[in-house]
């Protein structure tokens, strides 16, 4: 399944990515400074959350997308109960 992001989907799911990664380059450098280690897990916490939102976007445009080609009958013969168990199974790996 191609994903197919347009301006503002593409733009929210990069910046919520870009700011996960800052994060985790933080998490790294309070690691090497020695810090604390209850404000090197609330910020990794941090990460984990900003990961989990880009995710989450990005399976939701994958749905509303597949939806659009099951009504437009355009799946190359996967049927609409492989297109939901394949969904399904995205959408759990990130639970």
């Amino acid at each position: 399944m191609e994903l197919q992001f347009e301006g503002d989907e593409l733009k929210s799911v990069l910046n919520r990515l870009r700011r996960a990664q800052g994060q985790i380059s933080g998490v790294i450098r309070m690691i090497e400074e020695g810090r604390d280690c209850e404000e090197v897990v609330t910020q990794l916490a941090a990460a984990s959350r900003a990961l989990d939102r880009a995710g989450f976007a990005i399976i939701a445009t994958g749905l509303q997308q597949c939806l659009t080609d099951v009504e437009q009958g355009e799946r190359n013969g996967e049927t609409k109960e492989q297109m939901r168990a394949r969904l399904e199974k995205l959408f759990l790996s990130l639970a």
